[in-house]
């Protein structure tokens, strides 16, 4: 685990073009954060996240619309979306997870079947077997009531973030150029995968590294 205080557009140049980026960024539509302006001009916007990314794989969690703008600044389309949907008085309900140059294996983790009563399914829950994961992942937003809420504005579920890095190829290691309060982290933490956060705020960076270093 290495955490670093610092301007990410600063410190990715430092990072290995072979490590899998895989972050939450900010979404350019005026979140309250404490240091950072949520509401870049759009072309600047985008030239950031591609100036942050570079040449590496990538796996970005974003609504389907700035996706498709990304997709267009890389010059490249995704080798795998994911919708992951939930539950919101918020005007959208769902967001996608972009696999840009990285291939996720989804059966490297699993999920309940969606059918337990049949006879076929039953046996195979009774052999400890679990279904494939599939590309619609249900998992409710962190809310103020969650046990895991943090005092950061825009908090990723760990359960998410599991996903996304348990699905990712062995031997590799993640870097998240937004870290926030430290989701991928503690995901990375969990899955013993090497892990490289960064972070420009300081009251975020205290959370992310007690979240993940204890």
């Amino acid at each position: 685990m290495k955490l670093i205080h610092a301007n990410c557009i600063d410190e990715m140049n430092h990072v290995p073009d072979t490590a899998v980026v895989v972050t939450d960024p900010p979404f350019n539509i005026g979140y309250h954060y404490n240091t950072y302006t949520d509401k870049m001009k759009e072309e600047e916007y985008y030239e950031m996240l591609v100036t942050v990314i570079g040449n590496r794989p990538a796996v970005i969690v974003h609504y389907a619309e700035q996706l498709h703008k990304l997709s267009i600044k890389l010059g490249k389309a995704p080798d795998k979306v994911v919708s992951w949907v939930y539950n919101s008085n918020t005007p959208r309900q769902h967001r996608q997870i972009a696999f840009y140059g990285v291939k996720p294996d989804f059966k490297k983790v699993g999920q309940p079947y969606k059918n337990p009563t049949d006879k076929r399914i039953a046996k195979r829950i009774a052999e400890g077997k679990t279904a494939k994961l599939y590309d619609w992942w249900n998992i409710n937003q962190i809310k103020n009531v969650s046990k895991e809420k943090t005092a950061h504005t825009c908090q990723m579920p760990v359960a998410v973030m599991d996903k996304i890095v348990g699905i990712l190829p062995e031997g590799i290691t993640i870097v998240d150029p937004f870290m926030g309060s430290g989701t991928t982290g503690v995901a990375c933490k969990n899955r013993d995968i090497n892990f490289i956060g960064i972070e420009q705020d300081l009251e975020y960076f205290a959370i992310a590294k007690k979240r993940i270093c204890g």
